[in-house]
């Protein structure tokens, strides 16, 4: 079975990592504390600016917050890091059996489940904030 990408946790890791450390976030620092190569750091920040959540500074560089932590929400991130395919978490296998009574039927009857799954998720996320879970952290 397929995961969800970890773009989306590295994504949240970064996010608390230059809110918690905002002068000292560097593309290698965040790599550092990621534990992962700097140029995913790079792909991710790319898809955050894009989405108007951060900033780099140009020349010694460094990233900054658009927004206040306590309103960048885990939707927002989600949503950014496109993390799932053509917006669909749960995908259905291909090609079942039409002549098969389940075969046939499955991926209409799931289908409604799986986008109502999938929507009680994002409204999940969005009732939860990067500063949120900042403040969680143990000092």
């Amino acid at each position: 079975m397929k995961q969800i990408s970890t773009r989306f946790s590295i994504a949240v890791h970064t996010l608390s990592l230059i809110a918690v450390y905002p002068d000292a976030c560097t593309g290698d620092f965040i790599a550092g504390s990621v534990n992962t190569n700097p140029v995913i750091i790079r792909r991710i920040m790319g898809m955050l600016k894009k989405a108007g959540l951060v900033d780099v500074r140009p020349g010694v560089g460094g990233a900054f917050l658009r927004k206040d932590p306590d309103q960048i929400t885990l939707l927002d991130v989600y949503r950014a890091v496109n993390v799932t395919e053509e917006n669909q978490l749960f995908r259905i296998h291909e090609n079942p059996n039409i002549g098969c009574l389940v075969g046939r039927n499955i991926e209409n009857v799931l289908q409604d489940e799986l986008r109502d799954a999938q929507s009680l998720m994002e409204q999940r996320l969005a009732h939860t904030t990067i500063g949120q879970l900042v403040n969680k952290f143990e000092k």
